[in-house]
């Protein structure tokens, strides 16, 4: 008998908009990855759990050896622990966003279930063979249905209007690192046949200093099905300015599925700066929508207002919430980066 595919059986990967069951994280482990800042992560990283716990219950991947450390550093934050769960699932690192399961949901049934992809730490740069187990773990926590296959994809390197359109970078997904030897058209059929997407609206680069080669959603992102807020660079000078303008020029050529523009929204990026002697990549586009609330990353600069209030008109009727990112990017990611929603 052959096995029908997710989307033959009516699933589709939900815009992060629509009504979410959850967040999932993946607490700090790894001392290495925050080199002389190690001890300041935990409190951060409760801070983003505690403003998530106001809004909806939170899952957390974290190894038992950590958990009474992780509800001290919670109760710190005033976090509601009634509605947080930790999961003796051990990772190599905190980026949810990749490693952990990518959600779908069924439009007939309403069911929810995984879909588990390839990660190998943004193209093998990291070590990730506890990454790569997290989604069946959580299947198997869950007792959720999951679809596996055997091609690479990070879930920050994709962005959806819950339509069947995805939106994404050449910079990651044709990048040698995952695509040598892979047949894209396979590759193309499984973003179909796992997620729903019949049409991929492809962006060229992403931000200069990325680990991830480009993610999306430090780019561009839906706010809903016919609209996207994209970064740009208002300084010529800066090494952003003019792929970022690339992109935008992009952007106004596509399309929605009813042939319009889209409404874009421009956000400027923050001033770059470097910390733990590296020059970071902030952007305010990598924030997390959640159940009523979008929470933003900020950076303690001047533009941070301004980035707020762009997103306070673009999301009206959800409350916009900051929070200081700069030590969560010393490793490479924000608020998005860290999480993952599970659809209702």
């Amino acid at each position: 008998m052959v096995s029908s595919t997710a989307f033959e059986e009516g699933f589709y990967m939900p815009a992060e908009w629509e009504t979410q069951a959850a967040i999932w994280l993946s607490w700090p482990s790894n001392h290495k990855l925050w080199p002389g800042y190690f001890t300041l992560i935990p409190a951060k990283f409760a801070e983003f759990v505690a403003t998530i716990s106001r809004f909806e219950p939170v899952h957390i991947n974290c190894i038992r050896s950590l958990q009474a450390a992780a509800i001290r550093e919670l109760n710190a934050a005033r976090a509601d622990l009634s509605l947080i769960t930790l999961h003796d699932h051990p990772t190599d690192d905190v980026w949810c966003r990749d490693h952990g399961p990518i959600f779908v949901k069924n439009k007939r049934t309403g069911e929810v279930a995984i879909t588990d992809w390839v990660f190998r730490g943004w193209g093998g740069k990291f070590e990730a063979s506890l990454d790569n187990q997290i989604p069946a773990r959580i299947a198997e926590t869950l007792r959720m249905r999951r679809f596996s296959t055997k091609f690479e994809l990070e879930g920050g390197a994709i962005e959806t209007n819950g339509t069947g359109q995805l939106l994404t970078t050449r910079a990651v997904q044709n990048n040698p690192n995952r695509a040598k030897g892979r047949n894209d058209t396979a590759f193309h059929n499984a973003l179909r046949n796992m997620l729903g997407i019949d049409e991929i609206l492809w962006l060229d680069g992403g931000l200069a200093n990325d680990d991830t080669d480009g993610h999306i959603d430090n780019l561009t992102r839906f706010f809903h099905p016919g609209g996207l807020i994209t970064v740009i660079e208002p300084d010529p000078a800066r090494p952003n300015h003019l792929p970022l303008a690339k992109n935008l020029e992009r952007l106004r050529s596509m399309r929605t599925r009813d042939g319009k523009p889209f409404d874009i929204v421009t956000l400027p990026l923050p001033a770059p700066f470097n910390l733990a002697g590296r020059d970071l990549p902030p952007s305010y586009a990598n924030f997390l929508i959640i159940n009523g609330a979008v929470i933003a990353p900020i950076y303690n600069q001047p533009g941070d207002a301004r980035a707020l209030g762009i997103l306070a008109e673009v999301f009206p009727n959800r409350e916009i919430i900051g929070i200081d990112c700069r030590l969560l990017l010393i490793e490479g990611g924000a608020l998005h980066c860290l999480s993952q929603q599970q659809p209702a």
